[in-house]
């Protein structure tokens, strides 16, 4: 099993949700974070001083499927979620060692 962590612009929230809901993706943990990398932030003035705002906002999304799985919704994010602009964030893939359902006790694909 992966998980795959994507972070995006917040105006891909909805069309991404909707795209892995189609793909009948089980489940997503989807969070509001704020991150800087290539845009760099931009400049505001508070009280006459200039302020450089560097942490953009940003949607995450996290999955965990079957490792068959990963490279065609790796591939649907990314067309998806894909402006071809500075910003348009990063896909993550980490193996996933185990996972429990706590409600049954399930264990691996099962509990997923």
């Amino acid at each position: 099993m992966k998980k795959i962590t994507a972070i995006v612009r917040p105006e891909k929230l909805e069309p991404l949700k909707e795209a892995l809901f189609a793909a009948q993706v089980g489940g997503m943990t989807v969070s509001q974070v704020q991150g800087c990398g290539s845009q760099h932030g931009w400049k505001e003035y508070y009280r006459g001083t200039e302020v450089m705002l560097n942490m953009i906002p940003k949607v995450k999304f996290e999955l965990v499927v079957e490792d068959a799985e990963v490279a065609p919704l790796v591939d649907l994010v990314r067309s998806t979620a894909c402006t071809g602009e500075v910003g348009d964030g990063k896909i993550f893939i980490f193996p996933v060692e185990e996972v429990v359902r706590i409600r049954t006790g399930e264990t691996g694909a099962a509990a997923v």
